[in-house]
């Protein structure tokens, strides 16, 4: 058993709560610029002082309509400046948010609903009202009391923001105080359900002191991100994600300006525009940035260059950080020579893809492929790997600028301590862990040994205090000859490949190990432009013997990370994305193992056929 701890940097007041890092904010710099809220006329910037006074107007008109201290209220949207400004809202009239993300079915809605005990809700638009709508009425779980539904906008039909906001004009200023002042650290702040890659989803109960505390001690962590005068970042990871949460409360208490990108889709043209000086990530995104310079570079005939370089990044960063482990002298003249050319002719295109101005970036919610990683690192965009849950309000371990191993996830937050058991299971204690699962004992019971949570997942810990996550428990495939296989690392390596969009790793109980490869649809049309072959549909391609042999090609790779035991003997395609939509990732773009093997049991089946 071996133990990592950061210690505390800053404390924090136990009768205060998250709405006082606002107050505290617009007292220090009440014309500093916080948001900004993206307009069909550009971005629109909006203080400190003009987010209090629309956050406290609609605060009023909640308390108007009979809002109570530690009453849940549900948020169904995208990410937007709406999304933060009702968050702030319903802390300041002393109620609990529970977001649910804007992808859930009807049947998530209805049971995050009941659980949570949430009778308003705020939806983004008039799709969104009428789904709640549609749930509300052949809910038998809701039971009789009303649902309030609130369009997160401010014109149309009543009731919007400025019609809540309106109704609160006579809330006096001591009633706002009293409801807001009610909750402490200790109080729920919000219940947030896990996105669940198996199972009816937890609703994590996340304190204003999980989110105080993770705040006032992540900044002194991370000077260089959030220290930096003029530092802003650009939020397109769904508000209902806690990390995303997390980290805006982060920027708030830092005086960050944040902006929102309502997706992946728009993010691109967002970043070039915004020009944020961190970002977080996950580890998509990177591997779709990745993939795009590589196809923009052959189709303008410079593939060899972009080989050489992505190569020359990957040597250089992998140089300077074998030095920083003390295991090397650090790149050579040569290789030192190399990327200094690389990085006037080709990096900073690189550079520029994320609006040209970043220094760091945070991927966090799934692992980051090492190539990938080291790529980002030498071309000048230095990634920062972290990791953590809901249940811990997301980061407990983050690489820093300053003390970083690629490969890993860092060390422990302050006041975070992380135990490696004996069965290698991570365990977590510390200012982000959770209250407990809501409504849930049993769930509490099994989820805490000794005063740690419990994450499921597996890892390790250097002398140095450096975690590295190796799997997850459950995740753990034993093949028939009782072989003990991580799949998370082949899976890592085959997403390399831009024909692969994901990929299942199975062989559980089985004489060996297989692949269940579903095809990017996006790479698979950029890889038939680059090979000069006639556009395939996903099925078409799947019998294609040349895109078989290229996927086979980057089976071969990922089994070079394995024993022969451990590496994939076949693999078969699923010819359907795997998407969010499709029910087989979840929101943060995780993959649900079970979903996609319950759902293709034919194909995993045919891998075994003699």
């Amino acid at each position: 058993m071996r133990e990592a701890s950061t210690d505390l940097l800053v404390e924090a007041d136990p009768n205060t709560n998250v709405t006082d890092l606002l107050l505290e904010r617009c007292a220090k710099d009440p014309f500093g610029i916080l948001y900004a809220h993206k307009t069909t006329n550009g971005w629109l910037n909006v203080s400190a002082a003009r987010f209090l006074a629309d956050v406290t107007a609609l605060a009023k008109g909640l308390i108007a309509g009979g809002l109570n201290p530690g009453d849940p209220v549900a948020v169904l949207s995208r990410s937007s400046f709406e999304w933060t400004l009702v968050d702030f809202a319903i802390w300041m009239a002393g109620g609990v948010t529970v977001p649910i993300y804007e992808t859930s079915s009807a049947s998530q809605i209805e049971w995050i609903l009941a659980d949570s005990g949430a009778r308003r809700v705020f939806v983004e638009d008039i799709a969104k009202a009428d789904l709640v709508h549609a749930v509300v009425n052949r809910s038998t779980a809701l039971g009789d009391d009303p649902v309030a539904i609130v369009r997160m906008e401010h014109d149309g039909d009543a009731p919007n923001l400025t019609s809540v906001s309106a109704v609160g004009v006579g809330i006096m200023d001591a009633e706002l105080e009293r409801q807001r002042s009610a909750a402490n650290l200790a109080d729920i702040a919000s219940i947030v359900y896990t996105s669940g890659t198996t199972g009816k989803p937890k609703g994590c109960e996340i304190t204003h002191g999980n989110f105080v505390l993770v705040a006032r001690n992540v900044i002194p962590f991370l000077p260089e991100l959030l220290m930096q005068q003029g530092a802003r970042t650009l939020m397109f990871l769904p508000l209902a994600h806690v990390l995303a949460r997390a980290v805006q409360v982060v920027c708030l208490t830092a005086g960050i300006t944040l902006g929102h990108s309502s997706g992946a889709s728009g993010l691109m043209a967002d970043l070039s525009t915004f020009k944020p000086t961190f970002l977080l990530a996950v580890p998509r995104i990177f591997e779709k940035v990745y993939a795009g310079a590589g196809h923009k570079a052959a189709m303008s005939g410079k593939s060899a260059l972009f080989s050489a370089a992505s190569a020359t990044a990957v040597d250089y960063s992998t140089a300077v950080d074998r030095a920083s482990r003390g295991q090397g002298q650090g790149a050579g003249w040569l290789l030192e020579m190399k990327h200094r050319a690389f990085n006037k002719l080709l990096y900073p295109k690189v550079r520029e893809i994320f609006g040209g101005n970043v220094g760091y970036t945070v991927s966090g919610a799934s692992p980051l492929s090492l190539r990938d990683n080291h790529f980002f690192h030498g071309a000048g965009v230095p990634v920062l790997e972290g990791y953590g849950l809901t249940e811990t309000t997301a980061p407990c371990t983050v690489n820093t600028p300053s003390m970083s191993r690629i490969g890993t996830v860092g060390i422990p937050l302050p006041g975070t301590t992380i135990r490696v058991a004996h069965d290698g299971e991570v365990l977590v204690k510390g200012i982000g862990v959770f209250k407990g699962y809501h409504r849930n004992e049993a769930a509490n019971e099994a989820a805490f040994v000794d005063g740690f949570f419990r994450t499921g997942d597996l890892g390790e810990l250097d002398d140095d205090g450096f975690l590295t996550i190796t799997g997850r428990k459950k995740d753990l495939l034993v093949t028939a000859g009782g072989k003990n296989v991580a799949p998370a690392p082949l899976e890592e390596k085959l997403r390399e490949h831009p024909l692969v969009g994901q990929a299942v790793v199975v062989g559980d109980g089985r004489p060996f190990i297989g692949a269940l490869v579903s095809l990017d649809a996006e790479g698979l049309a950029d890889w038939c432009a680059e090979n000069k072959v006639d556009a395939l549909s996903l099925e078409d391609a799947a019998r294609d013997d040349r895109v078989n042999a290229a996927v086979q090609s980057a089976v071969d790779e990922a089994n070079k990370l394995v024993s022969a035991a451990e590496s994939i003997k076949k693999f078969a395609f699923l010819t359907a994305e795997l998407s969010v939509e499709s029910g087989h990732l979840t929101p943060s773009l995780k993959l649900k193992r079970a979903a996609v093997v319950g759902d293709f049991p034919s194909v995993v089946e045919k891998l075994y056929e003699k």
